[in-house]
């Protein structure tokens, strides 16, 4: 997310369940953390579930502590647990399609 000519400086926080993608913004302002960014947001009383398990975030893909300092632009995203191990559902796969010579 640029900052814009005029604009205040902002932060994206995202959350997505299988049927639905919310982005929001919180303004940004020096020593922002990842957390505060969260709970800024207001995603955590849209989506109950946020609360029930431990807080994992991550800032473009990679996971960040709650604490992390953020700069202007820097997208959160509010992670979910796996459903399934990835390399599992992999070997699975692997496992049920032919070999082809």
């Amino acid at each position: 997310m640029a900052e814009t000519r005029g604009a205040p400086a902002a932060v994206e926080v995202v959350y997505a369940t299988r049927d639905v993608q919310e982005s929001t913004t919180v303004a940004h302002e020096p020593g922002l953390t990842a957390q505060q960014a969260v709970e800024r947001s207001g995603l955590a009383e849209r989506f109950p579930e946020i609360r029930a398990r431990p807080l994992v975030l991550g800032v473009f893909g990679a996971r960040v502590a709650l604490g992390h300092e953020l700069a202007p632009g820097d997208r959160v995203e509010i992670c979910r647990p796996l459903v399934r191990d990835p390399r599992e559902r992999r070997r699975v796969l692997a496992v049920k399609k032919p070999v082809r010579d």
